[in-house]
């Protein structure tokens, strides 16, 4: 009704709310917001905890998100990424890419530690290297179409982005689910895999 997006409308929020330069604290109010006033965005916090053990114990120095909607993920991200390491975004939705955008620089990331790319994933991925200077992903969190989860994953194979014990997340599937991306990586023989439950809505 007042003609501005849930996104927007998120960002407006944090403005008020947050404090600029605390990625924790925008977390929060990020929480606190999506509990109190949009029940239907999506929060993350039992995925979060996910996030953070996997970063605390892999310390990745070159991270690749699929999927950044509003930057919450992002944000999550690249407040554990160990001293030097680069986090590499991608956001199809120009409109979501632009909310995005504000939040990751209002949490105090600058571009050299979290560069936000707009475009479907399947024209960014092939160009990372060249475009972007991304060799090789030790961590991709994939959080964004879910069809579109095999094809991605063989698209940074193909293209060599992978490093050797990268870890791969992908979030929701089993529910919405990727059934064709879940079974790729338990039979193709490339992967260990675990699944980790946590409640629906998230």
């Amino acid at each position: 009704l007042t003609g501005t997006s849930r996104e927007q409308r998120a960002f407006q929020y944090l403005l008020a709310h947050a404090i600029p330069g605390d990625p924790h604290h925008i977390l929060q109010t990020f929480d606190q917001w999506f509990v109190g006033a949009e029940r239907h965005m999506p929060c993350h916090a039992t995925s979060g905890q996910i996030v953070e053990r996997v970063l605390l114990e892999r310390a990745p120095l070159c991270v690749l998100e699929l999927g950044t909607y509003c930057g919450y993920g992002t944000v999550l991200l690249a407040q554990g990424l160990p001293p030097g390491a680069r986090l590499y975004t991608i956001e199809g939705d120009p409109r979501h890419a632009a909310v995005a955008e504000k939040v990751i620089r209002l949490a105090g990331f600058s571009e050299q530690t979290v560069e936000l790319i707009v475009g479907p994933s399947e024209e960014v991925i092939p160009h990372l290297r060249e475009k972007h200077g991304l060799m090789k992903a030790n961590l991709v969190f994939m959080d964004h179409w879910k069809r579109c989860y095999l094809r991605d994953l063989r698209l940074l194979e193909s293209h060599q982005l992978l490093a050797e014990g990268a870890t791969i997340l992908a979030d929701n599937v089993l529910f919405p689910g990727a059934p064709h991306f879940l079974q790729y990586a338990k039979t193709c023989g490339k992967y260990h895999c675990k699944v980790h439950r946590a409640s629906l809505e998230y």
